[in-house]
């Protein structure tokens, strides 16, 4: 069996863009993306009580889907509906570009 070789493929990819892929690629083994960094930094600001804030790209690192998982005193209060707007209000302006969010929210165990 022969190895790879991008030379042997380029008939099978003419016409693919490449520049995308590989750019999620590279971010797939980065620690953080920059956008899971800008995310978390939102939340931060608008939750600044958070006891926990991930924010995880499951994309592949191309920012067009997150995941995100807070953890918040001020939701002891309210259905999980109403903690899953807050976290969507605070993000309206970022999400705009985005295709969907796993949104987790949990109060903190005392």
């Amino acid at each position: 069996m022969e190895a790879w070789s991008q030379a042997a493929a380029a008939p099978l990819l003419s016409g693919t863009r490449r520049l995308p892929l590989l750019h999620c690629a590279q971010h797939m083994f980065a620690s953080q993306t920059e956008g899971e960094l800008k995310v978390t930094q939102i939340l931060k600001e608008k939750f600044p009580r958070a006891t926990a804030i991930k924010v995880t790209d499951i994309s592949g690192g191309c920012g067009a889907m997150y995941e995100i998982q807070i953890e918040l005193e001020e939701f002891k209060e309210k259905r999980m509906v109403q903690q899953h707007q807050m976290v969507n209000q605070a993000l309206k302006e970022g999400i705009k570009g985005m295709h969907g969010l796993q949104i987790f929210t949990s109060v903190p165990k005392h």
